[in-house]
């Protein structure tokens, strides 16, 4: 296990590295100024463990949260949509939630986490992961997808046992807002869980702060909020 930082201020980060899935895993991990709370797994857009996914991290950490954002690129980061698509093509889902399923057991080992189950919050492509692993992965008891991108077939969700809130843009082109009663209907058949969905008048992306050609700080500010009110609520 990795050491974990220490705090008393400032909210405390580090790059750290953990088995998973077969392999050693790296990510970004950030603690509250306490140096203790409630964990969260922090999934990344098409684009990798960025700037941005970094920054979401620390303003988690900043509300009292464990977060850690793993590294699903292997230290990647595209530059343009075009290889944002080849790389999140090269990564199946499966191996995606099983890189999530070892980020999810370093979380829940560290002395720093006080809860006995984790949050999940992504974003696109990370969006769509919290879907897939909140499915298979009991340990998760809040899930927050941000216009979470679903690849392939919906996953079997008669083993969820999280919460979902998720955020979704009006305008956005991607996920189109008709799509969303599908998806809550399945989820809740399945599960007898109902999906908290959020429209919002902002397109794809709208929350990523990094791009401000899509980026919608009114939007933004509604679906942060929320976020922590419900991950405070299902974590303690």
């Amino acid at each position: 296990m990795s050491e974990t930082p220490r705090s008393t201020g400032a909210p405390a980060h580090q790059n750290v590295t953990f088995p998973s899935a077969g392999t050693t895993a790296h990510g970004y991990l950030a603690l509250p100024p306490s140096g203790r709370g409630p964990g969260v797994i922090v999934i990344q857009e098409w684009w990798g463990l960025t700037d941005h996914i970094a920054d979401v991290a620390d303003r988690l950490a900043a509300e009292g949260f464990v977060a850690l954002a793993p590294d699903l690129y292997g230290g990647n980061v595209a530059h343009d949509s075009d290889e944002a698509l080849r790389m999140m093509q090269d990564l199946p889902v499966s191996r995606g939630v099983e890189l999530l399923s070892g980020a999810v057991d370093h979380l829940l080992a560290l002395d720093a986490v006080t809860s006995d189950s984790v949050g999940s919050v992504g974003f696109c492509m990370g969006g769509g992961f919290v879907l897939y692993q909140a499915a298979i992965d009991p340990r998760v008891s809040a899930a927050v997808p941000f216009y979470g991108v679903i690849r392939g077939e919906l996953p079997d969700f008669s083993g969820l046992k999280a919460e979902v809130l998720g955020h979704y843009g009006e305008r956005d082109a991607a996920i189109p807002a008709e799509s969303l009663g599908t998806l809550r209907e399945t989820i809740h058949r399945q599960s007898g869980i109902t999906p908290d969905f959020r429209l919002y008048p902002a397109g794809h992306a709208f929350f990523n702060d990094g791009r401000p050609e899509v980026h919608d700080p009114e939007s933004s500010a509604l679906a942060w909020g929320s976020t922590v009110e419900f991950l405070r609520a299902r974590l303690g």
